[in-house]
């Protein structure tokens, strides 16, 4: 009695679609959480500049008097960016168009949308 067998090897097409499909729903699960992680990472990267803005005003206050112009030019020596400093960019539009305010108001940024705004915290 002669038995048969097939030496062929392979998957169905069956399997290779479940295969995409299964791939293709943990895509759809991870891809708006890599999104949403950019744009904290970006928002903690803007705050973090408006924290550094926020010390060199502090610090140029503190040597110059409260008679000290706040603008970029007497900032940014402050900012420990190298010997003349450099402003810092938002990361998410990588304009430099931060806000310094007033000598008692925290520098702001006009980049942050309603989820994701970029405010120095209290």
């Amino acid at each position: 009695m002669n038995i048969k067998t097939s030496n062929k090897s392979g998957f169905t097409l069956v399997e290779i679609m479940i295969v995409v499909a299964i791939i293709g729903l943990l895509a759809a699960i991870a891809i708006p959480n890599f999104v949403k992680a950019r744009a904290t990472s970006q928002m903690n990267g803007c705050i973090n500049n408006l924290r550094q803005i926020d010390a060199a005003k502090q610090q140029l206050l503190l040597e110059k008097g409260d008679t000290a112009v706040l603008d970029i030019a007497n900032l940014q020596p402050y900012l420990g960016r190298g010997a003349a400093g450099s402003w810092p960019k938002c990361p998410t539009t990588q304009a430099d168009n931060y806000v310094i305010e007033a000598k008692d108001v925290a520098p702001t940024c006009p980049n942050g949308t309603a989820p994701q705004l970029h405010v120095l915290p209290l």
